[in-house]
């Protein structure tokens, strides 16, 4: 099955998406395992194709329209009559909402955090989807965008796990604590828990900014009693042999230290909201 959302003709991520294509294997429905989205993206006269698979039909769909600010409607359609066409799976999930971190950019699909997470609540027998709802380049405004369509389903935790890209951009930490506890407080109001990631600022914004940037994750996680992992990036930033060449993004091997940062943190909100698998 393939579908082609049409030409969106809009800004993200310094480059204008030209086309969005959703594929899939022509022998299976479309799925979340089985889908890829290709964006054809345009910068100073040059195009590439990037693949990429998106969580869900719903979070491809969401990301063409937040990225686009609609300005497809005949993709649009198309977008969310096929997510609607989509059967919702009935187990509990955990949403890690989050950026190129969270989807794994560089790596396999199988080697981002969130599928090591899911690989791992398989083996103790929780009976969870994990949703890897990352996009690559997003900020803390764009997760308060695309909220709605992360929380789609029986959600019982959000792992937020955003910030980094607004600390590269130098984005003021007001606003950024103003779009997490946006987050924070629309998940906690639809009765799924929280785990805030922490993330850190570049040292070249200088000191005021990054103990700034730094409170606001623990500020925000204390105003709203929700749990707390200081830093997403613990053990595994500045450690060249665990991130890949722009020393930016986690090996696969960095991958699962990320997510052996956050499953202390996430097996006791998956133990009281989830029941293991039979």
């Amino acid at each position: 099955m393939a579908a082609k959302l049409g030409r969106a003709g809009c800004e993200t991520a310094n480059y204008s998406i030209i086309e969005v294509r959703l594929t899939s294997d022509e022998a299976e429905p479309l799925s979340t395992t089985r889908m890829t989205m290709e964006l054809e993206l345009e910068r100073d006269g040059a195009s590439r194709v990037r693949p990429w698979r998106p969580a869900t039909l719903a979070v491809a769909a969401s990301c063409v329209l937040v990225a686009c600010g609609g300005a497809d409607p005949v993709g649009s359609e198309l977008a969310l009559q096929t997510s609607a066409a989509l059967p919702a799976s009935e187990r509990p999930r955990v949403v890690v909402l989050g950026d190129s971190l969270t989807e794994g950019l560089g790596l396999q699909a199988d080697e981002a955090f969130p599928a090591v997470l899911q690989a791992r609540l398989e083996r103790e027998g929780y009976g969870v989807d994990v949703v890897n709802a990352g996009v690559s380049g997003d900020t803390t405004a764009g997760g308060v965008r695309r909220l709605d369509w992360a929380l789609d389903g029986d959600v019982r935790v959000v792992i937020v796990a955003l910030g980094g890209n607004d600390g590269l951009r130098g984005l003021p930490a007001e606003a950024m604590r103003e779009n997490l506890t946006t987050i924070v407080t629309r998940t906690l109001d639809r009765g799924a828990a929280v785990i805030v990631a922490g993330m850190e600022a570049p040292p070249n914004y200088g000191p005021a900014y990054t103990a700034a940037f730094r409170e606001v994750f623990s500020e925000v996680a204390s105003d709203h009693d929700v749990t707390f992992v200081p830093f997403l990036l613990e053990g595994i930033a500045g450690v060249s042999e665990l991130n890949q060449a722009d020393n930016i993004h986690p090996t696969a091997e960095g991958a699962r230290r990320i997510a052996d940062n956050l499953w202390p943190a996430l097996v006791p909100l998956v133990q009281s909201t989830a029941t293991p698998a039979q």
